[in-house]
């Protein structure tokens, strides 16, 4: 069971951090950024936040559950911290871009601090992970990278879960406040329960 569910998670994630390469080959108009306002289009530093939020966030989402398995990482050590390396630089990228986007979010207020939020833990995590690594600290690494992958991960929930409230809402409006916390929330909960089974004593 175990086994399955981790396989499930890399579909998605091998799935979902493909699609930013939609934005090569589909019109804008049948994208996200056809729900943008045309000052927010025009505004090129959103644009390059944008692009480099999903094209980084992609990869690390792509790339990152490949660190999870023991074996993988004592079998092949020197490539667990290559991907390691990518991961970071993509999550740093990806977080800080995320921040900012996360001001323009659709729905005001409630809809931004929620990835405003996501953003925040998804740096923290993300750059304490390396320090305590860098210190030595690889259980605290482990752990945290947990968190981080839990942040990323949220790129797939979001895409289940909205769906699924604009069903049930019938508010499409209300279904993005309410994903904008449900998208992150819920997995660092389910990271928290990883990391108490996986290093309790």
């Amino acid at each position: 069971m175990k086994k399955f569910l981790f396989m499930i998670i890399c579909i998605f994630a091998l799935i979902i951090g493909a699609y930013p390469l939609i934005y090569v080959f589909v019109e804008h108009q049948h994208t996200f950024l056809s729900s943008k306002i045309p000052e927010v289009l025009h505004n090129m530093t959103w644009r390059i936040s944008f692009f480099f939020h999903i094209i980084f966030g992609g990869l690390a989402l792509f790339i990152g559950w490949r660190q999870f398995g023991n074996k993988f990482r004592n079998k092949r050590p020197a490539v667990h911290k290559v991907i390691g390396k990518i991961y970071v630089f993509s999550a740093v990228i990806s977080s800080i871009s995320g921040i900012y986007l996360g001001f323009y979010a659709n729905g005001g207020l409630i809809s931004s601090l929620g990835f405003i939020c996501l953003g925040v833990i998804w740096f923290y995590t993300t750059a304490l992970a390396v320090l305590k690594i860098k210190n030595g600290n690889i259980q605290m690494h482990q752990r945290l990278m947990v968190y981080s992958y839990a942040c990323a991960f949220a790129a797939v929930t979001l895409r289940l879960w909205y769906p699924l409230l604009k069903s049930w809402i019938g508010d499409p409006g209300n279904a993005y406040l309410v994903v904008a916390w449900l998208c992150w929330i819920p997995n660092l909960i389910v990271a928290g329960l990883i990391n108490r089974y996986k290093f309790s004593v």
